[in-house]
């Protein structure tokens, strides 16, 4: 049997790290093992590789299968790597011919439909820095991979449609079914995460519309100009929040190295193919006075999300009396 060799990529917060996905097929009796550190989401991905495989028309190898994520000491977490695993297991059947330096990011479903991820924004930056200019993503997520500068990408819907692309045979080959097609209004095909589009933007407040407030509206001014934290101090109703809410609208538009670092961050917090411009307006985060440490600052099991300070990364973070005691505590 064969040897084959994909990419994927690792991220570990937003740093991302190229993985070679290596797959063994072996002469010994059937099994399907994943080595190199990986999750629990990882290691449950062989049945529905399999399952994935076996609807697309080109089902894996019945003989032991190994795959390694290499470097191995690196953990590897989430579904980010199925398309890869598959591919690199095709290739080593010989059904597929090698790909080369392509990197594969997407999660599949069971009918063999390529499903988006969160985070492809800085898996695709970190690919086309180590190198490789070929990306191979779901359809829901082509829009955001595309806004790396030299990034080749690919969107598909399906497994077929990339196995057809990387030269497998087509008359081998099975689409899913369209959406609703399916006995009882079952779906098929691809379904973004979270499925509702996202709302659209809302103008910013605008300080034109603050009568008085002469002080405080020099304090914002000169807080814009100079990049300078502002510390407001007054009685309730006093108009500090007003005042704080129209501060983004006097910051100019991010440029092109900065609106990546904030979209990239947002790709990894919110759902998954909803990401498709850059983000060139600075963001704005008040986090409720009741907000955990974790909310502050981010955290979380397994793959770390980012809190309300670094979504404010080269906008503006607003922390009302309640959260500047929990933050003053916390650094205590």
């Amino acid at each position: 049997m064969g040897f084959a060799r994909t990419w994927a990529v690792a991220l570990v917060g937003l740093d991302g790290s190229m993985v070679e996905v290596e797959a063994d097929i072996g002469q010994t009796l059937p099994a399907f093992s994943i080595v190199g550190l990986p999750d629990a989401a990882l290691n449950e991905a062989r049945e529905r590789l399999r399952a994935a495989a076996r609807n697309s028309g080109m089902p894996l190898s019945p003989r032991k299968l190994t795959v390694n994520l290499t470097p191995a000491t690196l953990p590897k977490r989430g579904s980010l790597f199925d398309l890869a695993i598959v591919m690199s297991a095709l290739q080593a059947a010989g059904d597929v011919p090698e790909t080369g330096r392509t990197v594969f990011l997407a999660e599949l479903g069971l009918d063999g439909a390529l499903r988006p991820v969160r985070g492809i924004l800085p898996a695709v930056m970190a690919a086309v820095r180590a190198g490789h200019e070929r990306i191979v993503v779901s359809a829901a997520n082509a829009s955001e991979a595309g806004l790396v500068p030299g990034a080749r990408v690919e969107g598909f819907a399906c497994l077929a449609e990339a196995l057809a692309a990387a030269g497998a045979d087509p008359a081998r080959l099975r689409r899913p079914a369209p959406a609703g097609s399916a006995p009882g209004g079952a779906r098929g095909g691809v379904v973004p995460d979270g499925g509702v589009p996202a709302p659209a933007p809302h103008a910013a407040p605008d300080l034109a519309d603050v009568a008085g407030q002469a002080d405080g509206r020099l304090a914002l001014e000169i807080a814009a100009a100079g990049g300078h934290h502002l510390l407001m101090v007054g009685p309730p109703g006093a108009g500090k929040t007003m005042l704080a809410e129209r501060l983004p609208g006097l910051l100019p538009d991010l440029e092109d190295d900065a609106a990546m670092e904030v979209t990239a961050i947002h790709s990894l917090n919110g759902a998954a193919g909803r990401c498709t411009a850059l983000i060139r307006r600075p963001p704005f985060e008040a986090p409720h006075h009741t907000a955990s440490t974790a909310a502050l600052f981010g955290g979380g099991a397994g793959i770390p999300r980012p809190g309300a300070a670094s979504r404010a990364h080269r906008g503006v973070l607003f922390l009302d009396d309640s959260s500047i005691a929990l933050t003053s505590y916390v650094r205590r």
